[in-house]
């Protein structure tokens, strides 16, 4: 049985996270961290039988009373990389699901990773079709040469572009026979065209309402091909939260995208 700690338990996808610990027969939820609702029991937090595991605020205190096996973190880009430092330095493994990664958090998380025996799995998404997408998108990048992509999430989310919409470009970008650029138009309002990345353009919605979608338009002499993925629920993620909090033991240092896990 490995025993999990989620941080950011409180929150709409950190209670999401606990309930699939509770349902995976592998899997055991032994510690919540949250600065929400302090001192509550995650069971009566998650509208439950209480389950005598109660809410903490102090990460540090709750990875060494608690010495879970694997650690998995839905909170805010703000204070990820604080997290992924203290877990790190208790040598314990940890699954990030939190947006907001940059590059130079990626560098700092492999050498941190040089004085700890963790392992670590950050990933843009955890929706297997949102993965799924990013692969197509990348077989398809050969074939077109021009190609937008449009992320459309809900109105509570911290960043802009999306994680995934970023992996995307960057996945087609790798994989384009040869350098993008993207159609001009003047724009009469600034940014009406949206931000570019390696000369593909992301534009980003947010609404009350959506979860998260995105697609990838590509267009070509007579033809347009439309590659589209929409979670329309969080539990969407799930499968892919706790494939990778049963799997981490088994990669070595840094693994960046579920897409590792699936074999891909």
């Amino acid at each position: 049985m490995i025993r999990v700690l989620v941080i950011g338990a409180a929150g709409r996808m950190g209670q999401t996270v606990c309930k699939a610990v509770l349902d995976d027969p592998e899997l055991a939820l032994g510690g919540v961290v949250d600065v929400n609702s302090v001192g509550k029991d995650i069971g009566e937090v998650l509208g439950l039988e209480k389950l005598d595991v109660v809410v903490s605020d102090d990460l540090s205190g709750s990875l060494e009373s608690i010495a879970p096996d694997a650690v998995a973190d839905f909170t805010h880009p703000s204070v990820v990389m604080n997290s992924i430092r203290i877990v790190l330095n208790h040598d314990i493994n940890m699954v990030v699901g939190t947006t907001g990664i940059s590059e130079e958090n990626l560098k700092e998380i492999e050498s941190l990773l040089n004085t700890s025996k963790s392992h670590i799995l950050v990933a843009p998404n955890f929706a297997i079709g949102a993965v799924l997408m990013t692969k197509f998108a990348e077989l398809a990048a050969k074939h077109f040469g021009s190609v937008e992509i449009i992320e459309l999430h809900h109105d509570k989310k911290a960043d802009a572009p999306s994680g995934t919409a970023l992996k995307t470009a960057e996945a087609i970008a790798a994989n384009s026979p040869a350098p993008r650029k993207s159609a001009y138009s003047k724009e009469a309002i600034e940014g009406a065209r949206g931000g570019e990345y390696k000369g593909i353009r992301i534009h980003s919605v947010r609404l009350p309402g959506l979860v998260a979608h995105q697609e990838v338009i590509f267009g070509g002499l007579g033809q347009t091909l439309t590659i589209r993925h929409d979670s329309i629920d969080r539990s969407s993620f799930m499968p892919g939260v706790t494939l990778a909090l049963r799997t981490i033991d088994q990669k070595e240092g840094l693994t960046y995208g579920l897409d590792k896990l699936l074999e891909l």
